[in-house]
């Protein structure tokens, strides 16, 4: 329950939707339950057994004593016929009343559902962004977008479905019993037995679903997951001939999750059709014994209350039918709650301090002091000293898996370091703002990370204030202007999913001319040209070379086109400095670069 009510939180402010679905679900069940207790006068007119007269006018909002009151005056001054209409007339306008509410509650309920998913799948997405890239290196992707997508909506329906069922139901019920009690206790008693025994027979029927749910929406996500692989590796699955490997590893979970899904079905629809069987039983057996008493005249049990008894309860079953409906799926709802509240409670590990400063300006330089970082048990850079001066280009270099990236990624606080500090100026970057410590930064990464939008949007990504003059001057920095202008729509052409429309030197001329925009002090390049061809590396190249004038830069590459400019060259062989000093120094060194240098090996980690 404690998962139930915390789910139900996102529902805040509850009493908005809470106070006006009550009122209209009473009025509702108030007049749904008259529209049976109706019944009797109107078989009463039908079998000519009126009520006795002299019926006085009541005294207060009594709706029986009042329509008692009237049905004689109308049998007194119009006749039978005359009380047949207004019965008929007030079971109508009983029943419009009755629907009215319903259909306003439902409205104000679905509301309530729809309120509740906005918050909670804004919770999700929200605190998903926050968290730091090493959780995003752990975690299938598919298994976050089940969650955020299907996981979220069984909630909505399941949990504030049987919201709305727990509260009106029972409410139904309640009123059905005083009825019931009303006209017949002795009947009444006898008929409650079937409650109690229905529920502990379903109860056993739904036991084993929750552990059903769970392993229903682990298997939905691993399905998401390999639908997503499949789908972004396509090309490679089809070069390597492995569509038949994909195609059995999808199947084989799709018909796993398959199972689990009929066998949660066969336990959610018996429960149905057994509190049907068990209702039609319990009002068979009334049946026989009301029926005898009425025949024998053995009560004071009229036929009219005996039939409208019978109508009443044969409508018990179907607020109890809801209830033990509800209670299957909510099974599914607290299962899949679960694993979004596990998502939400998921705590970034790279967060600002509380005394975090916001720094608006780079004066000096970037200084690594004593960083070690390592993967689990896994070392991977190793007491690092050296310092980025402001205006200065440095390369780093070396072997792969030597910590190139995982140093570059530290800059921006992807990732914190174990031990040691970085310094932005005399700033410790752990006691400065997330945001505007990566506001002074500029990253073009070796993928091409571009998004399924207009050339225009991708270029003014992240900077919604900037004109399209801005960007046309930097997408000429970029060395992109022309290329744009001979798509088919220029800067608003769509560039696909991923940018799957341009070539590999176009995308990464778009993420160039992104960097540009945003006009950061410094700049963080990692592997920028390594996966392009020459003619679409010289251009890149000269691109890069815009960039980089009058700003800081820190480049990681293998092509000596690229280094041999770099006012400092930092090799790192496993996570450890080896080498520093520019490109003819190194050489000179005949070390660890001049080997690398003669292999043109270099590569990133």
């Amino acid at each position: 329950m404690k998962t139930y009510f915390r789910l139900l939180s996102f529902a805040k402010p509850i009493e908005k939707f809470a106070i006006p679905y009550a009122i209209f679900t009473i009025l509702s069940v108030i007049f749904n339950t008259l529209n049976l207790a109706l019944l009797i006068p109107l078989l009463n007119t039908l079998f000519n057994n009126a009520p006795a007269k002299h019926v006085v006018a009541p005294v207060s909002f009594d709706l029986i004593a009042s329509f008692n009151y009237y049905f004689q005056y109308f049998i007194d001054h119009y006749g039978k016929e005359g009380a047949l209409e207004f019965v008929c007339g007030t079971i109508v306008v009983s029943v419009l009343l009755s629907n009215l509410f319903r259909y306003l509650s439902q409205r104000i309920m679905e509301n309530l559902r729809v309120h509740t998913l906005l918050n909670l799948r804004s919770s999700v997405f929200d605190n998903v962004m926050n968290l730091h890239m090493g959780y995003f290196n752990n975690e299938r992707k598919g298994d976050i977008l089940a969650k955020v997508a299907s996981d979220v909506q069984v909630v909505q329906f399941s949990v504030t479905g049987t919201l709305q069922v727990v509260f009106k139901e029972p409410l139904q019920l309640i009123a059905y019993i005083i009825s019931l009690i009303v006209i017949s206790p002795k009947l009444t008693l006898f008929s409650l037995f079937v409650i109690p025994i229905s529920a502990f027979i379903i109860s056993r029927i739904v036991k084993r679903l929750k552990a059903q749910a769970i392993a229903s929406q682990q298997s939905y996500g691993n399905m998401i997951s390999y639908l997503d692989e499949a789908l972004s590796g396509i090309k490679i699955i089809k070069a390597f001939n492995a569509t038949e490997y994909i195609k059995r590893r999808f199947n084989r979970e799709n018909a796993h999750y398959s199972s689990i899904a009929r066998a949660m079905a066969k336990r959610q629809q018996m429960a149905s059709p057994v509190s049907e069987f068990l209702g039609v039983l319990m009002v068979s057996c009334i049946v026989l014994v009301g029926g005898r008493e009425v025949l024998s005249h053995t009560s004071d049990l009229t036929a009219a209350q005996f039939i409208t008894y019978i109508a009443m309860f044969s409508q018990v079953m179907r607020p109890a039918k809801a209830l033990s409906d509800a209670f299957s799926n909510i099974h599914s709802g607290i299962a899949a709650g679960e694993r979004v509240l596990a998502l939400i409670d998921e705590k970034p590990l790279i967060k600002d301090e509380p005394d975090a400063i916001a720094i608006t300006e780079f004066k000096e330089g970037i200084h690594f002091k004593d960083v070690s970082f390592a993967y689990g048990e896994r070392v991977v850079l190793s007491h690092i000293n050296f310092t980025v001066p402001k205006g200065k280009t440095i390369a780093l270099v070396g072997p792969s898996g030597g910590g190139k990236s995982t140093l570059m990624d530290l800059i921006p606080r992807f990732m914190d370091p174990q031990s040691g500090a970085i310094f932005v100026d005399d700033k410790d970057i752990k006691h400065v703002t997330a945001n505007s410590l990566r506001a002074l930064m500029g990253v073009v990464n070796q993928e091409s990370v571009l998004f399924n939008d207009s050339i225009y949007n991708n270029i003014a990504f992240g900077k919604e204030n900037a004109t399209p003059a801005e960007v046309e001057a930097a997408a000429r920095i970029a060395n992109a202007h022309n290329f744009i202008e001979e798509t088919e729509q220029g800067y608003q052409t769509n560039i696909g999913d991923r940018g799957t429309k341009l070539s590999g030197g176009q995308r990464q001329r778009i993420c160039i001319a992104r960097a540009v925009l945003s006009n950061p002090p410094i700049m963080l390049l990692d592997e920028a040209t390594s996966a392009l061809d020459t003619e679409s590396e010289k251009l890149v190249q000269d691109a890069l070379n815009n960039l980089m004038k009058n700003r800081t830069s820190l480049i990681i590459a293998h092509r000596l086109s690229t280094i041999q400019n770099a006012d400092t060259i930092v090799v790192l062989e496993s996570g450890k400095i080896v080498e520093q000093g520019n490109h003819q120094e190194l050489i000179n060194h005949n070390g660890l670069y001049r080997k690398l240098i003669d292999m043109q090996t270099f590569s990133a980690d």
